[in-house]
């Protein structure tokens, strides 16, 4: 049976997939390649971040009563590469790779950081408190990043 661990993991890991696309077209000094990869990447990031912060932090915040906890730290972290994510693709968009590569290397961090956050403290707390809610909760999730 899927989990809303094993599920939001997976979609990290396709999000990781997509933004090791945009460093191996830039490695190869291909940046059309790695501007079009990036925008593909900062698609499915942000689709995820939607999806999280428009259905399963809430849902979770409702039945914990938890609104002030991990969901409030997972928010700004988003917030914060949210801003890293626009001026990365900013700076492929003219072609400054160096500025790129500086942004790539502080967001790798962040998202790493964050992914462990939610994958060993976030998503088990999730499975634990919304068992009753997770076939339906994960079928939504399914359909907002399918629709992404």
């Amino acid at each position: 049976m899927t989990t809303i661990r094993t599920f939001m993991t997976d979609d990290h890991r396709h999000c990781d997939d997509l933004f090791a696309e945009a460093e191996q077209a830039l490695g190869k000094k291909n940046l059309p390649a790695a501007t079009a990869a990036f925008a593909h990447f900062r698609g499915a990031i942000l689709a995820h971040f939607d999806c999280e912060e428009k259905t399963l932090f809430p849902t979770f915040e409702a039945k914990t009563g938890m609104r002030m906890g991990p969901t409030q730290v997972m928010r700004m972290e988003h917030s914060q590469m949210r801003s890293l994510l626009d001026d990365a693709l900013a700076a492929l968009e003219r072609g400054d790779s160096d500025d790129y590569l500086g942004l790539a290397d502080t967001l790798l961090i962040m998202m790493q950081q964050h992914n462990m956050k939610e994958e060993n403290i976030l998503y088990p707390m999730c499975d634990q408190h919304l068992a009753a809610e997770a076939p339906e909760l994960l079928a939504h999730l399914e359909s907002e990043l399918t629709e992404a």
